[in-house]
């Protein structure tokens, strides 16, 4: 179960438009939360909100600059976000695949 809870995280990140706009954002590097803030008319609590999912998926690193957060795509974050859709979307051909009720 806990592979499936991390694998949650990472694909509830990239479920949400904004979470998208903002990951958009981010591919031209890192940003104040101010400036993240601005252009997707979010709260400051609703960005936090959304980053913090962000951040929690390893999708998304934070660093603290005075009272201003800053926020960059995570480059291992998203090789892993990667490898795991690959895995699960790969079908598993070892795997005995019979059902035990009608044989096929």
């Amino acid at each position: 179960m806990g592979q499936h809870q991390e694998d949650a995280k990472v694909f509830k990140a990239l479920c949400d438009p904004k979470r998208l706009a903002i990951l958009e954002q981010l591919r031209s590097g890192e940003k104040c939360a101010c400036v993240l803030q601005e252009p997707m008319d979010l709260t400051q609590s609703g960005l936090s909100y959304h980053m913090k999912i962000l951040c929690d998926s390893g999708i998304v690193t934070s660093r603290q600059e005075g009272k201003w957060t800053y926020y960059r795509l995570s480059a291992s974050g998203g090789d892993w976000a990667l490898m795991r859709l690959q895995a699960i979307l790969t079908p598993d051909t070892k795997q005995n695949n019979s059902c035990l009720s009608c044989g096929r």
